[in-house]
């Protein structure tokens, strides 16, 4: 897309950004009508061009100076898109937001998702327009949202984020007693944040303690999308610290939601045995992930995938667990699909390997890998260091 901007429309991209990208389509189709105040038809004209010319997962909220704003979202819903309104003064005004909590923090209230390929447009005066630009295609929200990305307290196309990870634990527990039904497990921990809300309602089910074994420090990031494996092994660390008291012999259940490189978990494992763990067990809320997402997630290559071309059993053994229980996709789904029963299908492309586009193939994954390994990704940061050097020694030099 950067060369075709380039080549076709000739505008310049100076970001790595897919939003840049998409802010820059959407300008050039909105030239293309020539009008020197662009009226709600222009605006959904042009968001039209954008879903011919782009196809994946987006959803995004644009500033028109001067005319207002505007919203709009991929032709499949991968992405998720909400609006609300609130009385100010007798006036409605609206806001757009990817989450519905957004909307909650300020007193709005939900009016409903934007649904697939739809534009939503807010006019200076206050009005409000909308129309579905284009042929929908088939609606398939990312699963990943509700697994990972979300906040629990966020609703998406009418799921509750917090109710379909509870039924994810629910789900869990059920496949636990259905493999090992005298299972000799005493404690059940999370990995905090994310999987508190599954690991509670997989410790009621199962009928064992939960506990909080984990203390976190909130000034690391996500550690799965840091560039290079030593920074993953050294904020894992910096992460987390054990409350020794809830491992000491005991036969600990820790769940996460889910297992992407396996850096975290491996770590986390160690780190429960060294605070006096007898067993450890793994579970993950998610199904094994062995394909790259292509959607939006900046997630790993397919080689740096923990559980790609793995089985199970393999993946055990060199995260280092006693036990290793993954969520069925079956199961996943269902916990989501629960929440809305209009839902027929969900974007599951990295447990499946199946691309609701249709249009990934083996040579676009290869292409994928390349840009995104992590050696790719350390010769972009040193590629940037240098410019950066370059630039201060320029001003340097004409000071």
């Amino acid at each position: 897309m950067n060369r075709e901007l380039y080549k076709t429309d000739l505008r310049h991209m100076n970001t790595d950004s897919d939003s840049e990208v998409l802010l820059n389509i959407f300008a050039h189709e909105l030239s293309q009508k020539k009008q020197i105040e662009p009226r709600p038809e222009d605006i959904f004209s042009a968001v039209e061009g954008v879903h011919k010319r782009c196809r994946g997962g987006y959803a995004a909220v644009v500033m028109i100076t001067g005319y207002g704003i505007l919203g709009f979202r991929d032709i499949n819903g991968i992405r998720p898109l909400v609006f609300g309104s609130r009385n100010s003064n007798g006036k409605t005004e609206y806001m757009i937001a990817s989450e519905s909590v957004a909307l909650d923090s300020q007193g709005f209230t939900i009016e409903r998702d934007v649904a697939p390929g739809e534009a939503v447009y807010i006019d200076v005066q206050g009005n409000l327009h909308t129309k579905v630009c284009g042929e929908p295609g088939i609606h398939a929200p990312c699963i990943f949202e509700h697994v990972y990305f979300a906040r629990p307290d966020s609703l998406m196309d009418s799921i509750s984020v917090y109710k379909a990870r509870l039924r994810m634990g629910q789900r869990l527990a059920e496949k636990v007693n259905r493999l090992r039904p005298d299972h000799d497990i005493d404690v059940v921990i999370p990995i905090p944040d994310t999987s508190r809300t599954s690991a509670l309602e997989l410790a009621n089910h199962l009928g064992i303690k939960y506990r909080e074994g984990f203390v976190k420090n909130r000034y690391i990031g996500r550690t799965f999308i840091m560039p290079g494996q030593s920074q993953r092994r050294k904020s894992v660390r910096q992460k987390l610290n054990a409350i020794e008291l809830e491992f000491k012999g005991k036969n600990v259940l820790l769940v996460d939601d889910s297992i992407v490189r396996g850096t975290t978990c491996k770590q986390i494992i160690q780190m429960a045995r060294d605070a006096g763990a007898r067993k450890v067990y793994f579970a993950s809320a998610a199904p094994a992930i062995r394909y790259p997402n292509v959607y939006g997630i900046d997630m790993p290559a397919a080689t740096e995938l923990i559980a790609a071309g793995k089985t199970d059993q393999e993946v055990e053994a060199q995260i280092g667990a006693d036990w290793l229980i993954y969520q069925d996709l079956e199961d996943l789904i269902a916990a989501a699909a629960e929440g809305n029963p209009d839902l027929q299908h969900f974007e599951c492309s990295v447990f499946n390997g199946e691309y609701i586009t249709g249009d990934v193939d083996e040579m676009y994954l290869k292409r994928l890998e390349l840009a995104r390994n992590d050696s790719a990704k350390l010769a972009k940061n040193k590629k940037s260091v240098a410019r950066q050097q370059n630039l201060v020694s320029d001003l340097q030099s004409d000071g």
